[in-house]
């Protein structure tokens, strides 16, 4: 996107529950090609997003039916890319985001983790991130590099 044009915006809400979440993946991965951002650029959102989405399902909103994500995808001129998600769910542990170290793998096979890896990946597939809390909502906000 030229560095003259403004930012582009888009929003958009939908269920907490796991095949909502499979929709919104398409969504933004279709709307992302759409405005040009190669193919690998869009799979590694798409697993960030995956995480982040999958961990408010699974916490902010393990304990209630009716949970809703809201989601708002900006595209600013020099090609960065800034997702913000908010939810009414459950609070991270401390008001803080998890660390995002990698799981003991080293015992056995058969006792290796089959989860905690999703805050690792989040990490590493983003340039920045960033959480807070405010009246009674959570907003976590993920930063792509320039595209």
């Amino acid at each position: 996107m030229p560095a003259d044009r403004p930012d582009r915006t888009s929003e958009f809400s939908f269920a907490a529950t796991d095949i909502a979440v499979r929709g919104a993946l398409a969504t933004i991965r279709a709307q992302l090609l759409h405005s040009g951002i190669d193919a690998a650029v869009c799979g590694k959102v798409e697993i960030a997003m995956a995480e982040a989405f999958n961990n408010i399902v699974e916490h902010a909103y393990a304990d209630q039916s009716d949970g809703v994500i809201f989601c708002t995808i900006t595209q600013h001129p020099d090609g960065q890319l800034c997702i913000t998600l908010h939810d009414n769910g459950h609070a991270l542990p401390g008001l803080d985001l998890p660390a995002g170290t990698l799981p003991d793998n080293s015992g056995p096979l058969e006792t290796l983790p089959e989860g905690g890896f999703g805050w690792f990946l989040i990490r590493e597939l983003t340039e920045d991130l960033s959480y807070r809390r405010s009246d009674g909502q959570n907003h976590l906000t993920l930063r792509f590099a320039a595209l």
